[in-house]
């Protein structure tokens, strides 16, 4: 009997022994910038009164051109999907896998059972037709996908939306890629009730700080922030979700994002040249998925030599032979790449 992967694990998990080049965790390096860390060291000097999310809901609200009680702030997308998950009374609860696993983790331990819909390698990891059952009520997919990288156009993501279905799309790494283009963050008109969650942590370095949103029926909104502790979002994170919408900050987030796609490319090129290295699917996010003959002791291997990869076997649909490799710059790749090397012919 095969034995359950492990949803609980991730990339943090990876990169705890000091010293390790960090390949594991897909926050963009060298952030958060200067001026974002400036601007949340400003509001040390508030933090005796009650956070305030008025300002930071409304610039949200904006950035993706909506009403204001359709954004809900959260402590990162990961509070997002326990919230759903307590509000939400799927009879089909349906993941899209493989993919983030805290969604699954979170309907489970609000008692729901999860059907898993598992993507296929031999199709690229693409969403095809009949992939997701239709007697599904409540569908959880990532666009693009941890781990595949893989971008869903807009139209086969919003063919899954239907009356009487809450579909929840995780866009926590849309960001990172150059103008959003199968984004639904702004989509407004699609039957049922249909869910977008983004992050701040990717492209802006702000893990620790616990900043996501969400996006959706102004009704689902309310439910959800009456399922919220109260003052859930502190005060600098709310003034990280608000510097980060603005068009400056959305301008540079998209520089990043070309810059990326230009690392990544470089990233994709040197893998050719590893023996038995296969990337399936057209990788479109800040990493790439591997599939490794023996990647297991590859990971290990890998890091006696000081580079941390995440492994692929805690994702329901991939198996102890797939790697997650973060996108970095191309002087850090070149060195993982001799690594690697070395790590795939020992001898």
């Amino acid at each position: 009997m095969t034995a359950e992967p492990d949803l609980r694990h991730h990339g943090d998990a990876e990169v705890r022994t000091p010293g390790l080049v960090d390949l594991a965790v897909n926050v963009r390096t060298g952030t958060p910038p200067e001026w974002l860390r400036d601007r949340l060291a400003a509001t040390l000097g508030d933090l005796a009164a009650y956070p305030d999310p008025s300002a930071a809901r409304a610039a949200v609200a904006a950035r993706h051109r909506r009403p204001v009680d359709e954004v809900l702030l959260t402590s990162g997308a990961a509070e997002a999907f326990v919230l759903l998950a307590r509000v939400l009374r799927p009879r089909r609860a349906t993941v899209v896998h493989p993919q983030f696993t805290e969604p699954e983790a979170a309907l489970r331990d609000a008692g729901h059972t999860v059907h898993r819909a598992v993507l296929d390698a031999a199709d690229g990891f693409r969403l095809t037709p009949g992939a997701v059952p239709d007697e599904a009520d409540l569908v959880v997919i990532g666009n693009p996908t941890n781990p595949t990288s893989v971008l869903h156009p807009a139209e086969a993501v919003a063919a899954l939306a239907r009356t009487g279905r809450t579909l929840v799309v995780d866009e926590a790494f849309m960001d990172a890629v150059p103008g959003e283009p199968a984004s639904l963050a702004g989509t407004r008109d699609l039957p049922g009730q249909v869910v977008v969650l983004r992050s701040l942590t990717k492209t802006w370095g702000l893990a620790g700080l616990r900043i996501g949103y969400v996006l959706g029926p102004a009704a689902l909104i309310a439910e959800l922030a009456a399922a919220q502790p109260l003052w859930p979002v502190s005060t600098p994170a709310l003034a990280a979700a608000e510097a980060c919408s603005t068009p400056a900050a959305l301008a540079e987030a998209e520089d990043a994002a070309r810059l990326t796609a230009a690392h990544r490319e470089h990233l994709l090129k040197g893998l050719t040249d590893v023996p038995g290295a296969r990337v399936h699917g057209e990788p479109a996010a800040s990493f790439v998925l591997l599939r490794l003959p023996g990647a297991a002791e590859v990971r290990l291997r890998l890091r006696e030599a000081g580079y941390a990869v995440r492994r692929g076997d805690t994702f329901p649909g991939l198996g102890p032979d797939w790697l997650r490799i973060a996108v970095r710059d191309e002087r850090t790749t070149d060195r993982f790449l001799t690594a690697l090397a070395a790590a795939v012919s020992p001898a």
